[in-house]
């Protein structure tokens, strides 16, 4: 991917959410929400304070993190859905995790 975002802007890859409920059932696509948990994929540099001193972006490439329902703009790049939000649009960072398989392309 060759996108690099600006100030305090992060490029997230969602995760797809279980397929089955702790029972067995099936979640069909049709009822399944949008996944609030996703990898980061890119950083911007920072945001700068009032007296102009940049303050870098906390997050990194291949962490696993959770966001707001209603985070970020969707948006599609060299084919793939991805989202770009700010920095504090991101509750938090999923420790000792590693990255499931992403959202599916759409057709």
């Amino acid at each position: 991917m060759k996108f690099r975002p600006l100030h305090d802007r992060v490029v997230i890859r969602r995760i797809e959410g279980e397929e089955k409920t702790k029972g067995g059932i099936i979640i069909p696509d049709t009822v399944k929400e949008k996944p609030q948990e996703g990898e980061v994929v890119a950083v911007g540099p920072g945001a700068r304070d009032e007296s102009g001193k940049l303050t870098p972006v906390e997050l990194k490439p291949g962490e696993r993190v959770l966001f707001g329902k209603w985070s970020g703009s969707e948006v599609k790049i060299d084919g793939e859905e991805l989202l770009i939000m700010k920095e504090t649009d991101v509750m938090g960072v999923i420790e000792g995790a590693v990255a499931a398989k992403p959202v599916k392309k759409a057709a």
